[in-house]
């Protein structure tokens, strides 16, 4: 159920045990060979998946695409809110869902810099409504809702999310192969800190010259939808466990 397809009336009337998913991506550069879109339409098509497979038990929210991507400011199509302003717009958003009755909701997320600003902006809302126990304000990001590394295959060479990676190149190569420029040259561009587990502040370019992060030239479209099918499974079975909350305690009778 998409709530952008819903009358203010059909709105009022949903159940206000009714999830709201809102689904957080961004504009930004993904290297030589993919679109600055890419995020959105990763982030859009497992979204659009998983709305089939939950029905009318979950609303959505209308994809925001814009996102904390000052990272990548050195690179030109990047479009980035500011951190400070984008933590606001993501409490505002919440404000606004609870404002009018709602109690489940979800921010899920399509891209690494709005990790931080989504963890943040719910914290800070539960404390903002700390006299409420039916509350339940989440954040989640697509590719991590189920166990790390996932299990996809021994023909994949990565075991999490980089950027502009066999990941991400893969699904837009099984989602909108015309868009995707030269794989085959690229070079892979390791991850990784030397000063892990320390958080590192950086810049893309203090990482890869190209803007990739990760091994695109192992990317295929048959492995874009494994990928697809698997991290819908694993956002479908994350908000089954939202659906069946209890409504009041901590781990709401779930394992």
């Amino acid at each position: 159920m998409r709530l952008q397809d819903l009358k203010w009336t059909e709105v009022e009337a949903l159940s206000k045990d009714t999830p709201i998913v809102a689904p957080i991506a961004a504009v930004e550069q993904h290297g030589h060979h993919l679109p600055v879109f890419t995020d959105s339409m990763l982030l859009g098509e497992v979204a659009r998946r998983a709305e089939e497979a939950m029905g009318g038990r979950v609303a959505w929210a209308p994809l925001l695409w814009l996102g904390n991507s000052h990272h990548h400011m050195d690179f030109p199509g990047t479009i980035s809110a500011e951190p400070r302003a984008y933590l606001d717009v993501l409490n505002g958003l919440i404000d606004n869902f609870i404002a009018h009755g709602f109690r489940r909701i979800v921010f899920l997320n399509g891209h690494g810099g709005n990790i931080v600003p989504s963890s943040q902006a719910v914290f800070e809302a539960r404390q903002r409504y700390r006299d409420r126990k039916d509350l339940l304000l989440l954040s989640a990001t697509y590719w991590a809702t189920g166990p790390q590394p996932p299990d996809l295959g021994p023909d994949f060479v990565q075991d999490h999310m980089e950027h502009a990676c066999e990941w991400e190149t893969s699904m837009i190569l099984r989602l909108a192969p015309h868009l995707v420029g030269p794989i085959e040259s690229l070079e892979a561009v390791p991850g990784g800190s030397a000063f892990a587990p320390a958080s590192h502040g950086w810049t893309t370019k203090d990482r890869s010259e190209p803007g990739h992060i990760g091994d695109p030239g192992r990317a295929t479209a048959e492995k874009g939808e494994r990928l697809f099918r698997h991290f819908t499974g694993e956002v479908v079975a994350f908000l089954e466990k939202v659906v069946a909350w209890d409504g009041r305690s901590w781990n709401g009778g779930l394992a």
